[in-house]
């Protein structure tokens, strides 16, 4: 399938997809609190930016990554104008965020995380989980192409994203949100 074939089905589609290589791959439908967590990131990421001039999408925007790879991130911030007046995706994001499962976990600590790095606009990926307090995130090294990795998972840490002198605890993005026990069969 092309891209251009993509997008032509996008349009028609009830459902989303995610394009990779030719290939295209409807995406899950989600939990509460997958959707709770995404709704409080976006919430707490667009008190920020939203009056610094930048956007925030969550869920139903995509990112061009590649030609050949385009994703739906839970959370995309981006500051540059081009995204802000485009349409329907993402060229130059600077923060994305994934909710991550038990199903999507590998995908997203694997390919995305791959294939995230090499947007030279982006800045912090952070992965927060839907199944237990835990936050990691990957920041680009300023002026380089490497990057660092923290993790978080005491309710009091505080993650810091400096570059865009932006604070937020664990506790404001877990508020009110209740694990479910696993059910061992």
């Amino acid at each position: 399938m092309t891209v251009e074939e993509y997008f032509e089905l996008e349009k028609q589609s009830e459902i989303r997809h995610e394009y990779y290589n030719g290939n295209i791959y409807a995406m899950a439908g989600t939990t509460l609190n997958h959707n709770r967590i995404v709704g409080k990131v976006r919430n707490l990421l667009g008190n920020h930016f939203l009056p610094r001039g930048c956007d925030v999408f969550s869920e139903n925007v995509k990112v061009k990554v590649s030609d050949k790879y385009y994703p739906y991130p839970d959370v995309i911030v981006t500051c540059a104008p081009k995204d802000i007046s485009g349409t329907y995706v993402v060229e130059h994001p600077s923060i994305l965020v994934e909710v991550t499962s038990k199903h999507s976990e590998g995908n997203d600590r694997g390919l995305k995380l791959q294939q995230y790095r090499t947007i030279s606009s982006l800045q912090y990926y952070l992965l927060v989980s839907q199944i237990e307090h835990s936050v990691d995130i990957y920041a680009r090294v300023e002026g380089d192409n490497l990057w660092t990795w923290r993790s978080f998972e005491n309710l009091e840490d505080i993650i810091r994203l400096e570059a865009f002198d932006f604070e937020i605890s664990l506790k404001a993005i877990y508020e009110n949100i209740t694990f479910e026990p696993e059910i061992v069969q």
